[in-house]
């Protein structure tokens, strides 16, 4: 199956607060998007994490 759940963690405060899935195979490397932190009440970049 070529979707895996992944972990979202920002950037700034190292929290894991989102989980989503992606195409392994579109998308071989890391995840990042811009997402809404509620512990640093701010919009931020979120990785994914392993």
């Amino acid at each position: 199956m070529p979707r895996e759940q992944v972990i979202l963690a920002c950037t700034e405060c190292k929290r894991r607060n989102y989980t989503t899935t992606k195409n392994k195979r579109l998308t071989p490397d890391r995840l990042e998007i811009k997402k809404y932190c509620r512990f640093e009440k701010k919009h931020t970049t979120h990785k994914e994490t392993r």
